[in-house]
């Protein structure tokens, strides 16, 4: 496999030096591919993680929020209980 061509693909400038250190590790990932082929892998079911995902995240469940006033005070300019920005669009 070429380094500069996937420098390429990747929109990656790469220095002589560089594309001949990435070269070489490169090498290195392809023989360790190499020694591992002979191995029997036809019972092993495919998968895409390692171990098994789960969600981290907590439940999403409604809670009460502040009362409007207490937003409001930290408003820099407030008109009609609404929050005024500056204009972005002309």
């Amino acid at each position: 496999m070429d380094v500069r061509y996937v420098a390429h693909l990747a929109r990656l400038s790469l220095t002589d030096e560089e594309a001949g250190l990435f070269q070489g590790q490169l090498q290195h990932v392809l023989d360790y591919v190499q020694e591992l082929s002979p191995l029997n892998v036809a019972d092993v079911e495919p998968t895409a993680h390692a171990l098994p995902l789960q969600n981290v995240f907590r439940a999403d469940e409604a809670a009460p929020g502040l009362p409007h006033e207490q937003v409001m005070a930290n408003a820099p300019q407030a008109r009609n209980g609404l929050f005024m920005v500056p204009r972005i669009l002309e």
